[in-house]
């Protein structure tokens, strides 16, 4: 594989990640930034196909990465950052453990909150799909009350959407 080919494989699948549409080589020469024509591109992009890296769905259509492309991909990533493609997923996970904890503490914050500022706590919990969404109602002894914790909720939710 040449270097111009692994830069287009490169950013073919970042593109395809974050898309998940099938990448043209018009696209794939703004994005790479290479002085060439995208039809050397697209001979480069026949190379890679020929190869195994990527397919492409119907005739008109882009490119889209393979599984030994993704392998690659990964591969490459973990050679580059000096550690095996397992230390990369055992940190990651690590990491949103950590956010998960915070996320919990988080809760637990609001519920003694809550209980604390609040007359009557009315929990429900509803199943959407696979998701298991928590409603708070609250309603305290005065209409002001019962606003401040609204908007402390409100508050809440918008910090867990943005995790």
């Amino acid at each position: 594989m040449t270097e111009r080919q692994e830069k287009i494989l490169n950013a073919l699948i970042q593109e395809y990640i974050s898309t998940a549409e099938p990448v043209g080589s018009i696209h794939l020469k703004k994005s790479v930034n290479l002085d060439v024509c995208p039809a050397t591109i697209r001979n480069d992009l026949q190379e890679l196909a020929e190869a195994g890296y990527i397919t492409q769905p119907h005739t008109s259509a882009g490119r889209i990465p393979t599984q030994k492309a993704y392998r690659y991909f990964a591969e490459k990533i973990s050679t580059e950052r000096g550690q095996t493609f397992s230390d990369f997923i055992a940190r990651q996970i690590r990491t949103a453990h950590q956010q998960i904890e915070e996320e919990i503490k988080l809760a637990e914050e609001l519920m003694k909150s809550l209980s604390e500022a609040s007359t009557t706590l009315n929990y429900t919990r509803i199943q959407n799909k696979d998701n298991l969404f928590e409603i708070l109602e609250i309603l305290g002894p005065s209409k002001n009350a019962h606003n401040e914790n609204i908007n402390l909720i409100n508050d809440i939710l918008k910090k867990l959407e943005q995790f």
